[in-house]
């Protein structure tokens, strides 16, 4: 029988092996690796709306949300969600991963079809797999091909009463680029598909109030099903599905990362609800207008607060991530299969919390980098 270690040198060989990196706030690193674009996860009102729910609510919730585990703030930040995003439900789960991969098999199965963006992140990949649903997969925003498998799902479906899902994000994680989603949405009406996005990576930074990029394009109303996470421009953990009253009722009775999970803590969703008034309100504001000032100074020409610097292979993503550590910069090096083979590179993501020195000093030593390419 093959041994752990085996399948850990092949990691070696390719220079594919991870390990758990303790980051330490104290060490003088300045972090270019964070999901936290706002600032959020250390910001003071924030903080002290946790604490002061875990005073009133406790820290854990007991159960999963179908035995005992809803409590009032779970209820109440689902329904300032779903106001928030202009829907009429919404579903808290534990994380984005969790969403995906309970959702989507709640909402497509067998005898249904799933296409989604090659680009997707690992959890919409998973939860299309669980499905069940015959999968396709179209060439990164690439309508032509979207529009073609469109036209072949519904010659599979047609007198089978079956579904056809179409799955993307707003903001690619990896890429840091937008779908086109009005376009989407416009090919998601012609074919009678519905659509599944994921706005983890724009939600609380793009659109009105920081509601996420389908809202920017004034096209969210078309957007059946709007993910997203509390992890990223929140500043803390979870994931969220809006939809319809009768789909999050659906979901409820069939996602099985929900209906076999613990709660989140109810002080986390109390925290949430906090969250998403500061997001919505006059703080949020500045806070994006800090984070987009902060992403011009780094690239003037970006897409969003990710900004991939590809290098191509593993060892020089590597070594060059190494080099901006001991510059004082921590920017990961993201490899396959988190990206496709070849496209190894910088993700380097930007924060309204960056200060223009802390930026000016990583463009400094990027630049050093190239120069001894």
């Amino acid at each position: 029988m093959r041994s752990p270690k085996h399948d850990l040198d092949e990691l070696d060989a390719q220079n594919l092996r991870r390990q758990l990196r303790v980051i330490d706030s104290e060490s003088g690193v300045v972090n270019f690796a964070s999901n936290d674009y706002l600032g959020l996860a250390n910001d003071p009102a924030l903080k002290a709306a946790f604490t002061d729910a875990i005073e009133k609510v406790g820290a854990g919730s007991g159960a999963s949300r179908l035995i005992c585990g809803t409590h009032r703030p779970h209820a109440e930040f689902e329904e300032q969600l779903a106001e928030f995003k202009n829907t009429e439900s919404a579903l808290l789960f534990g994380s984005g991963y969790a969403t995906a991969t309970g959702a989507i098999p709640a909402i497509v199965g067998k005898g249904d079809v799933v296409i989604l963006d090659k680009l997707c992140h690992a959890s919409l990949i998973d939860g299309a797999k669980l499905s069940g649903a015959t999968m396709r997969v179209f060439p990164h925003n690439d309508l032509g091909k979207l529009e073609s498998h469109l036209r072949w799902a519904n010659e599979q479906v047609a007198g089978k009463k079956g579904r056809i899902l179409v799955l993307t994000e707003s903001v690619f994680s990896m890429d840091g680029d937008r779908a086109p989603l009005q376009e989407i949405v416009r090919l998601k009406q012609e074919h009678d598909a519905r659509l599944f996005v994921d706005e983890a990576h724009a939600f609380g930074i793009l659109g009105p109030r920081g509601r996420g990029l389908a809202a920017e394009l004034d096209c969210d109303g078309d957007v059946d099903f709007q993910m997203g996470t509390l992890s990223k421009a929140a500043g803390l953990s979870g994931g969220y599905l809006c939809a319809s009253r009768d789909w999050i009722d659906l979901i409820v009775n069939r996602a099985r990362s929900f209906i076999y999970s613990t709660a989140p803590p109810p002080a986390l969703a109390a925290a949430a609800g906090e969250c998403l008034r500061l997001i919505g309100g006059k703080r949020g504001e500045e806070m994006r207008g800090r984070l987009f000032e902060n992403i011009s100074q780094f690239q003037a020409d970006a897409e969003s607060a990710i900004i991939p610097v590809v290098l191509g292979e593993n060892e020089t993503a590597l070594a060059a991530a190494d080099a901006l550590l001991e510059s004082g910069y921590f920017v990961p090096a993201i490899r396959f299969p988190t990206v496709p083979r070849g496209t190894a590179r910088l993700r380097v993501t930007v924060s309204a919390a960056h200060s223009a020195e802390e930026i000016a000093g990583l463009k400094s030593a990027l630049s050093r980098l190239r120069k001894n390419e």
